[in-house]
């Protein structure tokens, strides 16, 4: 007979090599939930700022854009604090109660409309704690998928699916419950849907506190994502090596916020001092976002402690986050500018019915989690024939794809009137094409960090890969900026805008160029990878 705990090792390793770890479904429900929480939100923000606040859509995109792109910036911090000092689980945990409060006082903001002044500026307060909390937990969540696996355990990559239908599952439900509680055409109601936002964070902060200590071990049964260990040269008790490398980190971070600082006046000065600059004028929280977006790239890739090749294969990781920045630029008018088609340019009857604008933000969802399995199997097929393309020319045909939506719905839009609702399918085929192009880009892009980076740098470049997305996000507000409204001429770096086909179209040549520049060095890419 085999002796029981010979038998449970037996299991495991037969669970290690043909399914996937338990952990991975823990971290697909939390994300789940976090999604929800964040995309329900986002799908009536908006609409919020517009119908009950009363502010003009250009400000709205401004604040829109400002906002996340802040949330994507912030996970640098959150990630350098879990790399050094609290470890993945607390970080997420801290972010899902500061999410949590967040989502509350943007509830007390709805609730407050008989006081425009103090309802913006409880939004304000609310904002700001979602962008704290969500830098504790979208670098940390995401890095702890990859500890669940062996450095080369070739299941990484439908791991990372797996992870992504967890966000698109909170994504689908997320605008038809926020939306259908907050979307009403009744401003006072938006508060529910923030109270349903709430709610979602408090659930899947719940369920990662009450899991996470029995599914969150390594293939070896060790606990992941814990409080980070001393280095070596603490545990053999070297006090000159120990304080000169405080020293020399603590130097480095005062001139990383120094040099994030000066830029940042420097962007705000200049753009302050240009009033037909794109970006609108002086601009503090873009400025800060680009800046950062420059310097903390520059400070990891000048650490004294990286090799040569950990030097290439970051530097890998820099091209594909440049490349995806116009991608999710291009991908995130679907909260700005795509809402107010859908609002207020698109037939949205079914018969006696008129569905709500917050739910196109559900399409893209939907289309992923049912065409995520489809890719699954695809990958796998082509790479049994060797006809696997490689993962930056999947990233290209990603940002091709982008194109195609929005060169699809320039051609529903062209020489239509504003006074004129066009058929919803346009939208749904842009979302559809979208997200084609999404699956082909983002689950390979996060795959391809957690690959290549330093143990020691896992979260932080993990931050590097969201702050692409939010200098994107902020440059997709910006953009947005330039929707055309009925008699308003705009101008865009010389290119004229003046009806939706030009805006459209914008994007369309924007994506496009980036798609065709990716596949030129797509192979150069690859051969350094390898």
């Amino acid at each position: 007979m085999i002796p029981i705990k010979n038998l449970i090792i037996n299991i495991n390793k037969m669970n290690s090599t043909k399914g996937q770890p338990k952990g991975i479904y823990l971290l697909f429900v939390t994300e789940m939930w976090e999604r929800f929480s964040y995309f329900g939100m986002r799908a009536i923000l908006t609409l919020y700022m517009v119908q009950a606040l009363l502010l003009d859509k250009e400000l709205a995109s401004q604040i829109y854009g400002s906002y996340t792109g802040m949330v994507y910036l912030t996970p640098l911090i959150g990630g350098y604090i879990a790399d050094r000092y609290w470890g993945n689980r607390r970080s997420i945990l801290t972010g899902a109660t500061l999410m949590a409060i967040g989502q509350f006082t943007l509830f007390i903001s709805a609730s407050n409309l008989q006081n425009i002044p103090l309802a913006k500026f409880l939004m304000i307060c609310g904002l700001v704690l979602l962008i704290i909390g969500n830098g504790f937990f979208k670098p940390n969540i995401a890095t702890m998928v990859g500890s669940l696996y062996k450095e080369n355990d070739k299941r990484k990559d439908s791991a990372y699916t797996i992870f992504y239908m967890g966000v698109n599952v909170g994504a689908i439900f997320a605008p038809l419950v926020c939306g259908y509680l907050g979307n009403t055409n009744r401003p006072e109601d938006f508060r529910w849907g923030f109270l349903a936002a709430c709610i979602g964070i408090l659930i899947g902060g719940i369920i990662f506190q009450t899991l996470n200590k029995r599914y969150l071990v390594s293939p070896e049964g060790n606990p992941i994502g814990t409080k980070p260990q001393p280095n070596v040269q603490e545990e053999k008790g070297n006090e000159a090596v120990r304080l000169g490398l405080r020293s020399y980190f603590n130097m480095r971070t005062i001139s990383l916020i120094g040099s994030i600082l000066l830029l940042t006046l420097s962007f705000a000065y200049d753009w302050k001092g240009n009033q037909g600059s794109p970006f609108g004028g002086a601009d503090w929280i873009g400025s800060l976002i680009y800046a950062t977006t420059i310097v903390v790239p520059i400070f990891i890739i000048t650490d004294k402690t990286l090799t040569t090749s950990e030097k290439k294969h970051i530097g890998i990781i820099y091209a594909i986050s440049f490349f995806v920045i116009f991608f999710w630029a291009a991908y995130e008018q679907a909260g700005v500018s795509l809402t107010f088609f859908a609002d207020e340019q698109t037939n949205r009857m079914i018969g006696q019915w008129e569905m709500p604008s917050s739910y196109f933000q559900s399409f893209p969802a939907i289309m992923v989690v049912i065409l995520a399995p489809v890719f699954v199997w695809l990958w796998t097929f082509l790479g049994r024939y060797g006809l696997d393309p490689n993962d930056f020319n999947k990233q290209a045909f990603g940002l091709l794809f982008l194109a195609l939506g929005y060169w699809i719905i320039a051609l529903g839009v062209k020489d239509v009137d504003y006074n004129v609702k066009v058929s919803m399918f346009w939208l749904i085929s842009l979302y559809l094409l979208h997200t084609i192009g999404e699956l082909c880009l983002s689950p390979i892009g996060l795959s391809i960090v957690n690959k290549l980076s330093p143990a020691r740098f896992s979260s932080l470049l993990m931050g590097v890969w969201y702050l692409s997305s939010a200098a994107a996000n902020k440059f997709a507000g910006m953009l947005s900026g330039f929707y055309p409204e009925n008699g308003v001429s705009k101008n865009f770096l010389g290119y004229s805008i003046d009806n939706l086909h030009d805006f459209f179209m914008l994007f369309v040549f924007m994506s496009g160029i980036t798609a065709i520049i990716m596949f030129l060095v797509a192979g150069k890419l690859n051969k350094m990878m390898k």
